[in-house]
């Protein structure tokens, strides 16, 4: 930040190429807490960002309930290992932008484009995660459980999630970061608000200093969401671990 200021204040650095952090604070105040009518971005990012928690918010589960279940089932049946690895690691060579014209005709412009694009982005760290957590789980773990009783279904859960828990844990994280990376390449459909929108927009009006707010906002949202999961994960499995 220093280096930046100094640079901005020497005239090393154009303002229409990156503006000062003063300019940056300033714009980002307005946008945060200005009211309509005093420039074209003033008061948006309650907006904005309800918007983009909205659609990260569903597609990240999406992906968590598929990924989850599909990958902890690959990891523990290799016959489900031998169905679903192919055509994984072959989709998930496609990028993502390839994705969004199709999406566009399969959903049209709005939410549901979003949707499926963040919700296949962050499938795949998720599935190759839990994947390799369950592979990893000892064998002896379940079946010391059922012979004291411990069904699949109660095993499953209290067994073998936990102990494949923290590669799950962080196919989730990368899964989360990945689902706001795709945000904006969503919000390019031409949705009305959201962070990404913005962004796009204010690239069209040549704005370098909202694309730089929506930049550090989208990256403030990730790393608070990020660390909500984080902690939301540990004080579940704390609490099942004692009701176990």
């Amino acid at each position: 930040m220093c280096v930046w200021g100094l640079a901005s204040k020497l005239d090393w650095l154009p303002p229409y190429l990156l503006p000062s952090p003063g300019e940056i604070l300033d714009t980002a105040g307005i946008y945060i807490f200005g009211t309509d009518g005093h420039g074209p971005y003033a008061g948006r990012f309650a907006r904005d960002a309800l918007a983009s928690l909205g659609r990260v918010g569903l597609g990240f589960c999406l992906a968590t309930v598929f990924g989850l279940t599909l990958g902890v089932w690959s990891g523990r049946v290799p016959a489900a290992a031998r169905l679903l690895n192919t055509p994984v690691n072959g989709l998930r060579a496609v990028p993502g932008i390839t994705w969004l014209p199709l999406a566009m005709v399969w959903f049209g412009i709005g939410l549901k484009t979003t949707v499926f694009l963040v919700a296949l982005a962050a499938f795949f760290p998720i599935y190759l995660n839990a994947a390799s957590g369950a592979a990893q789980v000892n064998p002896l773990l379940l079946q010391a459980g059922a012979m004291m009783g411990v069904n699949r279904l109660r095993g499953t859960f209290a067994i073998l999630l936990p102990a494949a828990m923290p590669a799950i844990v962080t196919g989730l994280r990368l899964g989360l970061g990945i689902s706001w990376a795709y945000l904006v390449l969503g919000e390019l459909s031409g949705v009305s608000a959201g962070l990404g929108a913005v962004i796009m927009d204010a690239r069209m009006l040549g704005r370098i200093d909202m694309i730089v707010v929506g930049i550090i906002l989208i990256a403030l949202m990730g790393q608070t969401s990020d660390w909500l999961l984080k902690n939301a994960l540990k004080f579940c499995f704390h609490s099942a671990a004692r009701q176990i």
